[in-house]
């Protein structure tokens, strides 16, 4: 079976048993069930608890084999002790796929592996792909699929996120909700029994709704496969990964959260590089940079800065400079050039960063920005923004969008600072796909990974 036909039975099955739903709040097979019941409308749902006859109105079923008709999925909810016998009735179904969302496998140690083993082994042998155990489950918010127990359901968008953590996962879900991104496709996939990382990473590199893949790691089963993938999956789209187990507490508390062996951190790291996988720090990087390869084109190193604060743009400097972050010698022969009204006249030093002093009002910024961006050796463009007592930022929001428009294959990042005498001005750009971080850093490793690596 194909890799992409293997992956339309998980992501988007037209018929779906969930076994252990129940209509008891509080449990993970209400979760199921009620996310599944949502987009229903697309899709055959069956509901196998044999304490009940019904769930949700609809006849609750004893066993996988008592339904009648084709099962393209799977979602198993019971205890471990029981999951080999459902395992069995899937195979005798000949389902599309599986997943195990119940933990208590290769998680606890020897014992639980054994189990797990044996259940990879029988579907192997049967061709039924295999996702967890000891996960969340699966969403696609393209069809409306949302096969997890996760509280709530993702903003439709253009983000994968693969994680190891369930938990993390619906988190992170929340956050980005409330920042107004969406997601295509998001997968827990636990102990990684059958399917792995790889998989899942191969099946995205031609998905059409993906554009950046993010990833939370605790350990990698097989280095080798991964590197090769992720080359092949870097070239046509980016990959940001955070990484646990930096530390020796780290690495054994990922041990008895899934299983993996999380190994030394530099190893990975340096596997991240030469893979051209994108390795962020925290989590706030991690969406940061998503939100930017989401909205802006990739670029190579060479940025310039514009700002209407000194001060702001001192610390820019420093912090480009800790990321790596190259910006090139701008003079003012080299602005002048652009600049043939002279509106930028006032600024008594012109070069990069440029400042646009305190007064600047939206004309200064139009000229700024587009004497920047109209040097062939700025790549991309960090706009700062201070809240002054003449700053117009609404107006400089709509300077910033048409410039966009003027120089569409150079990415602009925003830092509008300040609170509510920015918010229109933030959402207004970002409305318009150019992200705005609220900390000068934050956007500068974001548009720091907007830049091209070697391997690219």
């Amino acid at each position: 079976m194909s890799i992409l036909k293997t992956f339309d039975n998980i992501f988007d099955p037209k018929t779906v048993a969930i076994v252990g739903a129940s209509e008891e709040k509080g449990t993970v097979g209400f979760g199921l069930a009620s996310n599944l019941i949502k987009g229903s409308k697309k899709r055959n749902i069956y509901f196998v608890n044999p304490f009940d006859k019904e769930i949700f109105g609809e006849q609750a079923y004893d066993k996988v084999t008592d339904i009648k008709g084709k099962i393209d999925l799977v979602v198993i909810a019971v205890p471990a002790k029981i999951v080999l016998q459902i395992v069995k009735d899937c195979i005798s179904k000949k389902v599309g796929g599986v997943i195990i969302v119940s933990s208590g496998f290769g998680e606890l140690g020897e014992d639980g592996k054994k189990k797990e083993n044996e259940i990879v082994k029988l579907l192997r042998t049967a061709k039924i792909p295999l996702i967890g155990p000891n996960c969340l489950g699966v969403l696609n918010s393209r069809v409306d699929f949302n096969a997890s127990f996760a509280p709530i359901s993702p903003l439709k968008g253009n983000i994968a996120f693969l994680s190891q953590s369930g938990a993390l996962l619906n988190s992170l879900m929340d956050t980005m909700n409330a920042q107004g991104l969406g997601f295509s496709k998001l997968v827990s996939y636990g102990n990684e029994a059958d399917l792995d990382l790889s998989d899942f990473l191969l099946y995205l590199k031609d998905d059409k709704d993906t554009k950046v893949i993010c990833l939370y790691i605790e350990g990698i089963k097989d280095g080798h496969k991964f590197m090769e993938i992720a080359k092949e999956v870097t070239l046509k789209k980016p990959i940001l990964v955070i990484k646990s187990g930096r530390s020796s507490a780290g690495q054994k508390a990922a041990a008895t959260h899934t299983g993996s062996i999380a190994g030394d951190y530099q190893v990975y790291e340096t596997a991240f590089k030469q893979s051209g996988v994108v390795l962020v720090e925290t989590l706030e990087d991690l969406f940061d940079s998503a939100k930017a390869l989401v909205m802006q084109p990739r670029c190579t190193n060479g940025i310039g800065i514009v700002t209407n604060g000194g001060g702001a743009g001192v610390l820019t400097v420093d912090y480009c400079d800790i990321e790596g972050v190259v910006l090139p010698e701008i003079n003012e022969e080299d602005i002048k050039k652009i600049d043939k009204r002279g509106v930028l006249n006032s600024i008594p030093v012109k070069r990069n960063p440029l400042d646009l002093i305190g007064d600047a009002l939206p004309d200064r910024y139009c000229a700024g920005i587009n004497a920047f961006l109209a040097q062939e050796k700025i790549q991309g463009l960090i706009v700062i923004e201070t809240t002054q007592i003449m700053t117009e930022p609404l107006e400089n929001a709509k300077i910033i969008i048409e410039m966009k428009k003027k120089y569409p294959k150079k990415p602009i990042v925003c830092c509008f600072l300040g609170g509510d005498l920015v918010v229109e001005a933030t959402k207004l750009l970002e409305k318009n796909d150019i992200p705005n971080y609220s900390e000068l850093r934050r956007a500068v490793r974001a548009i720091k990974n907007l830049i091209k690596n070697e391997h690219e």
